[in-house]
């Protein structure tokens, strides 16, 4: 897609599982390879894409994003659903490259708006927001659909 300074921001395809396993587990989130490869896949072929930013080894960052059609608004609508960039590859730019390739991914698609759902305790987050041209626009609330006991998958 784009490549600045050795960087280069491309969609991610299920050979990128591993190293995306690992930029997830530093984040302290589990997930086997063979698990991601198949969520990528999945998203390659809905509504959605997962974007990697890549230097060299594993992905130094990771964007994925899904859009779909709203009531409120005339065009569909991407939302951010992961935005995660590496402990060691933080303060580069990576973020904000990857919300840029996100956002004329999310326009190719025909999409209309960019939004990004945030953690409650998301300070940081929130300028990171901010800085890169979000504008807050109220609370979200997220409710599991799995059953009582049920694992996930």
């Amino acid at each position: 897609m784009t490549s600045r300074y050795g960087l280069e921001i491309r969609a991610a395809t299920a050979a990128d599982a591993p190293g995306l396993a690992e930029l997830l587990a530093e984040a302290g989130e589990q997930a086997a390879g063979r698990v991601i490869a198949t969520r990528v896949e999945a998203l390659r072929q809905g509504a959605g894409t997962v974007l990697i930013a890549q230097e060299w080894g594993p992905p130094s960052g990771v964007i994925a994003l899904h859009w779909y059609p709203s009531l409120l608004e005339d065009r569909p609508v991407a939302q951010v659903t992961l935005l995660l960039v590496g402990q060691d590859s933080r303060r580069r730019g990576i973020g904000r490259l990857l919300v840029k390739a996100a956002a004329q991914a999310a326009r190719s698609a025909g999409c209309g708006a960019l939004e990004m759902a945030l953690a409650e305790d998301g300070e940081a987050m929130r300028g990171f927001c901010a800085a890169t041209g979000f504008v807050e626009g109220g609370a979200r609330f997220t409710r599991s659909l799995r059953r009582q006991g049920e694992r996930p998958g």
